[in-house]
């Protein structure tokens, strides 16, 4: 229904262009005229007369002439004419016509939507005439700015409606109704003024219906509804058609609303009987139904022929994939000829062939990864290193034998559980390596220590590395833990027995130093015998030597005594003083300078300075001893950058270490002196590890060597190096 809506529409839609066509060729022609006018009309109204309007009228071919003035007070005019009754006309009630008179006189051009523009010029839509409202007609205007007054030729359109009639419009829906007997009603709406109150105006006393103002513009509308209104401004406003049902006196209705695309927008309604509609449909249905039937009960019959030709090979082919499905992959298709399923039943059988190489394969990986695991699973529970593994929240979720035996805990009283044996003054590195772990380095070697079940503190050495999933994202963290509880004793005992050699080899300078302040109170003491006193200054040098005498005494006892290991804040350079006081008699006996120059404000480091003067006895002796000639022994201390750290060095004037043998000092048993055993360097790298530094040594033949020393400043984090696992500041 909607196409034979549209066709219906589309023809209609070519009459009222056919119309408009004629219109805006009559409009043409009343331009030409008018032109035609000016050119014979004294340009001044004051000299033209009616009569000679009259003459020109019949002359053009014309019925009228009219010419229009402006007055002072803004009204047009009729000023002169060829119809008597035109004489003194107002145009100042005419709505839009009053508006385009204004534009012409104003801006010799028209802009409002109605009626047709041309280069000065406009001409309206025809209408009944004011002065004789039996009459219709077809007015043009032209003003140029040439005249001082506005040209008005006029026809008579009845013309229009005669075409109107008999080859129009009208004519058009009157043959469409009758061939189409479906089709009850056609008719034009203008959307601009349907559903609104009638205009009604009087010409000569008489009640008149414009036809511009119509919101009928063709057509009966014999089915009238009052929704219609709505629907016919919804199709022009949306330039789509708009159907609806609709039920009239007992008939079933359905009415089209169609926009056209026309001058003045009309809306084309077509009402069709629903009901003869509904049948047609239902026979075409009928007739469907019954084609689809017999189409059906064919298509039944062939298939059921065809099906034992097509299902046998495919029933086949479907057979051996379920024996595949079961695990029989040696199944096999007979292939009889290569047509779509003899390819089929081909591939299938390359596809058993495939499948049974991969299960092997399958099977095969599947025992290789099964001993792997018991492999990987023993060699995981037979280490003596404690392993555990926690996911990134640091719950538990797996250990081995030796963690038990080593902290004390079964694995089920931690599963899933957070491992809380961290001291407090370890968590700051502890929280450091996991930072380094999740961001995908690894930690070897780090020497800390870890409670254990019981409260015990132990000594451990723990490797820290991630683990990752398929994707290569980090899932979970492993720590491998091993004791080194009694590998710290002995090394305790090793420095203990280091630090009393050094001090058996301080004795004779000990002895030396003492002696000096020994041989200044005996002369002292003896000048008391001989004269009974001593002035008072006499006095403060001997206590003064005697407090040199205690402090050297003090000095190497502590030196020589075992301590508690007990880490404290302490200055560098005060710790490198006492050294060089210990040291500066062996130095003078053997003709070496020592020169300290320590940099200003060094940050204090966290230490246990007993251990730390061991330390630099060590490397000032080694220096020293590297300098049979004498010489300077420089020690020189500067800070980090931003006070992470402090920096000592002891640089000699010894003959220096050659290259081959610098990188093995500090290894047990080794030493570049014919006495030496190597194990004072491997101490002191021992200490300096403990306190979270780290020792180098430079060195270049025949000029000397440097040792440097390098601690936290006390509070510093420490930074490790994954690859080695030494510490560093940060």
């Amino acid at each position: 229904m909607g196409i034979i809506a549209k066709q219906i529409s589309a023809t209609v839609e070519a009459t009222q262009k056919s119309r408009k066509y004629m219109e805006d060729s009559a409009g043409v022609m009343l331009r030409n005229a008018a032109l035609a006018a000016k050119e014979r009309l004294d340009p001044d109204i004051a000299g033209v007369t009616n009569e000679e309007l009259v003459e020109l009228s019949a002359e053009l071919g014309i019925d009228n002439l009219t010419l229009w003035v402006r007055e002072d007070d803004g009204d047009i005019v009729v000023a002169r004419s060829s119809d008597p009754d035109e004489l003194g006309q107002s145009s100042k009630t005419w709505d839009y016509w009053f508006t385009a008179f204004t534009q012409l006189f104003e801006n010799r051009e028209v802009t409002i939507p109605q009626g047709e523009k041309l280069k000065n010029y406009w001409t309206g839509p025809i209408n009944f005439s004011t002065t004789n409202p039996d009459r219709v007609d077809k007015w043009g205007y032209y003003y140029d700015g040439t005249t001082n007054y506005l040209i008005n030729p006029f026809i008579n359109a009845e013309q229009f409606l005669d075409f109107e009639r008999s080859s129009g419009t009208e004519a058009v829906i009157l043959k469409i109704l009758r061939d189409n007997p479906d089709v009850l009603d056609i008719t034009g709406f203008n959307p601009q003024f349907f559903g609104k109150e009638k205009i009604i105006k009087y010409k000569k006393g008489s009640p008149v219906y414009n036809l511009d103002v119509r919101d009928i513009a063709f057509g009966d509308y014999f089915y009238q509804d009052e929704d219609d209104a709505e629907h016919i401004l919804e199709a022009s406003e949306s330039k789509k058609i708009v159907t609806v049902h609709d039920t009239d006196r007992g008939v079933r209705l359905i009415k089209s609303f169609i926009p056209m695309d026309v001058a003045n927008h009309l809306v084309v309604g077509i009402v069709s009987d629903g009901e003869t509609i509904r049948q047609e449909l239902n026979h075409q249905l009928l007739v469907q139904i019954v084609i689809s039937l017999i189409l059906a009960a064919f298509a039944l019959f062939a298939s059921y022929f065809l099906a034992g030709f097509l299902l046998r090979p495919i029933n086949r082919i479907l057979e051996t994939v379920n024996e595949m499905a079961r695990g029989r992959l040696n199944s096999r298709l007979e292939v009889r000829k290569m047509d779509e399923l003899g390819m089929l039943s081909s591939r299938i059988n390359a596809m058993g062939d495939s499948l049974e190489h991969h299960t092997s394969r399958l099977k095969e990986s599947a025992e290789e990864l099964r001993s792997m695991k018991q492999y990987l699973e023993s060699f995981v529970n037979h280490t003596s290193d404690a392993i555990h593994v926690s996911d990134l929240e640091g719950n538990v979720t797996q250990t081995n034998k030796a963690f038990e035996t080593m902290y004390g805990w079964k694995e089920r009283e931690i599963l899933l559980r957070q491992l809380d044996n961290v001291p407090p003054d370890h968590v700051r590195d502890f929280e450091r390596i996991r930072q380094i772990v999740l961001q995908g380095g690894a930690v070897a070697d780090f020497e800390t220590a870890r409670y254990a079940k019981d409260g015990t503190l132990l000594d451990v050495s723990l490797t820290v590395s991630s683990i990752r999933d398929e994707a290569d994202r980090i899932i979970a963290i492993a720590t491998i833990s091993r004791n080194i509880t009694e590998r710290k004793k002995t090394e305790e005992l090793l420095r203990r027995s280091e630090k009393l050699a050094v001090a058996g080899q301080l004795a004779a300078g000990f002895a030396h130093e003492i002696r000096n302040p020994l041989t200044t109170l005996r002369g002292f003491v003896q000048l008391q015998q001989e004269q009974g006193s001593l002035q008072p200054s006499y006095l403060q040098i001997m206590v003064s030597e005697l407090d040199r005498i205690n402090h050297i005494v003090s000095e190497l006892l502590i030196f020589s005594k075992p301590q508690a290991v007990r880490f404290q804040e302490a200055a560098v350079p005060d710790i490198v003083g006492d050294v060089v006081m210990l040291l500066e008699s062996q130095a003078k006996l053997n003709n070496i300078d020592i020169s300290v120059r320590c940099a200003d404000a060094l940050p204090p480091v966290r230490c246990e300075p007993n251990q730390l003067k061991q330390v630099f006895i060590n490397l000032i002796k080694n220096a020293m001893e590297a300098m049979p000639g004498g010489g300077t022994l420089r020690v020189e201390g500067e800070s980090l950058p931003d006070d992470r750290g402090v920096s000592i060095r002891v640089i000699d004037q010894g003959e220096g270490i050659p290259e081959e043998a610098l990188g093995r000092l500090g290894e047990p048993f080794y030493s570049t002196k014919p006495s030496g055993n190597g194990l004072g360097l491997m101490v002191s790298q021992q200490i300096i590890a403990t306190h979270k530094g780290y020792m180098k040594f430079m060195s270049q033949v025949g000029r000397g060597t440097v040792a440097e020393v390098t601690l936290p400043a006390s509070g510093a984090s420490i930074v490790l190096e994954p690859d080695l696992g030494k510490p560093s500041t940060a």
